[in-house]
């Protein structure tokens, strides 16, 4: 008697997806966590929305005006290589949109930081928030979030203060953020700033920063305290730093991006910006949840922790580690992840900078020239352009696809299945295999031996075994 339990038959034929997009230990099945609710009283999305399209009304005015007059492929939009409108153009908007040059200008830097506006390079286009915003309320509220974290971007820091002390600020407001956000209603601006000088003392403490200065005559170990000397002087109070002032510009340029109210000595947020800062606390309480505490980790273990998972699992665990975190700083992070031995975090690291967007192209363009990295960047670069993932591939050269090829069969080998190198034929860009045994040997990757090795002994072909073998033998003797 035969079973009438339909078999899952061998010859399936399956579209080759790249290792990053494969499942990965389908037997490790995390519970779903039930969607978090915001706060009592915060506004619907779409009136979220409704109010994040007021405050940037101006600046997709601005962005549709360029969209509509300049149109693709016209030069004298800009006049240098950051997007930034030239004198021309400023006055001929200013003209049509029936506004002064200033305010065209203010808008147009409000519409890059939004995403209305997208820098490409040298030039600047429509971003495709811009073609979204009258019908998706998440598209608004995305671009919405995008200015709000580019707030010391917004409005100019105060010349006269010193760059590292308005750092240090930048680095200390999200926890007065999330006072202000926990505390449901006005805050006096002297409780603030009570939090913000202990916070930037807490960041001074854990740089260590010690200041001495040893004097002429001094020798090279004068610095060292002996026994019984008194300790090194501690790092100063911020008091003494006067962050008064710089606390006042933080909360104006805050209040010129919609996400406080500021007056009568009183703080409180707009419901947008106390939504948008609970979403961040909730983004970085799931990492903190997470089986590996990714929140915590660095770019390298963050990756390692998230290798396991799902392709969307392991985007919130990106999402929630870049909250926790400058995005500088964590672009800076994850492309040197991405130059370490392990092909599989490379990948990986390229996967968690999608996940950034526009953000972390300037970083990506500077290592298109690195071999190790370029395949990967120029992908990144591709798709960021508008180019459908399916179809990026097309932007590599023959040989850097194979060498493409063979750094993601490394990491196969080194965290796959042996199954799953032999589907990774399949991938290939050459018609046939010897001819990609031929330009794999050419392409000079430092795995190439260990990739040949491992897949002579993966597959079922007893002659295609043997010439994977040989190919290997070859390059390993140099032949």
């Amino acid at each position: 008697m035969t079973s009438r339990i339909p078999r899952d038959s061998r010859l399936r034929l399956v579209r080759p997806r790249p290792l990053a997009a494969a499942p990965r230990a389908v037997n490790q099945r995390r519970p779903r966590r039930p969607a978090p609710r915001p706060p009592e009283g915060t506004p619907a999305p779409a009136e979220l929305a409704r109010m994040a399209r007021s405050g940037l009304a101006g600046a997709a005015r601005v962005a549709h005006w360029a969209d509509a007059a300049l149109g693709p492929g016209r030069t004298g939009a800009t006049e240098d290589g950051k997007a930034t409108l030239s004198d021309a153009t400023a006055e001929r908007a200013a003209d049509d949109l029936n506004l002064t040059a200033a305010q065209v200008r203010a808008d147009w830097d409000t519409a890059r930081l939004a995403g209305l506006v997208e820098v490409h390079g040298d030039s600047a286009r429509p971003g495709w928030r811009l073609r979204a915003w009258d019908r998706d309320d998440s598209a608004v509220l995305r671009g919405w979030v995008a200015l709000f974290d580019a707030w010391s971007l917004a409005h100019p820091e105060p010349a006269e203060h010193e760059h590292a002390v308005v750092a240090d600020v930048v680095s200390a407001m999200p926890q007065v953020l999330s006072f202000l956000q926990l505390s449901a209603g006005p805050v006096p601006v002297e409780q603030l700033l009570d939090l913000l000088q202990q916070r930037v003392t807490e960041l001074r403490t854990e740089r260590c920063e010690v200041p001495y200065e040893p004097g002429p005559g001094d020798a090279p170990g004068a610095a060292l305290p002996t026994a019984g000397a008194p300790a090194a002087q501690a790092p100063a109070p911020a008091e003494d730093t006067h962050l008064a002032p710089i606390l006042d510009w933080a909360l104006h340029a805050l209040g010129s991006v919609g996400a406080l109210t500021h007056g009568a000595g009183q703080v409180t947020l707009t419901p947008l910006g106390s939504w948008a800062v609970w979403v961040k606390l909730e983004q970085i309480c799931v990492a903190a949840q997470s089986p590996a505490g990714n929140i915590e980790q660095s770019a390298e273990d963050m990756l390692r922790g998230c290798a396991q998972l799902r392709p969307n699992a392991a985007r919130a665990e990106y999402r929630a580690w870049l909250a926790a975190r400058p995005v500088g700083s964590a672009v800076t992070e994850l492309i040197e992840a991405a130059r370490g031995d392990d092909a599989l975090l490379r990948g990986l690291a390229f996967e968690a900078l999608r996940v950034v967007g526009a953000p972390a192209e300037p970083d990506v363009r500077g290592v298109v020239e690195e071999p190790t990295l370029r395949p990967y960047a120029l992908l990144w670069l591709a798709e960021h352009d508008g180019a459908d993932a399916e179809d990026a591939h097309e932007v590599l050269t023959r040989e850097e696809a194979t060498w493409l090829w063979v750094d993601t069969a490394a990491a196969v080998t080194d965290h796959g299945e042996a199954s799953m190198l032999v589907r990774h034929l399949e991938s290939a860009v050459q018609p046939t295999v010897p001819r990609l045994l031929a330009e794999v040997r050419a392409v000079g990757h430092p795995r190439t031996v260990q990739v040949l090795v491992a897949l002579a002994a993966a597959h079922p072909d007893p002659a295609l075994a043997k010439a994977v073998r040989r190919a290997a033998f070859q390059v390993h003797t140099g032949g």
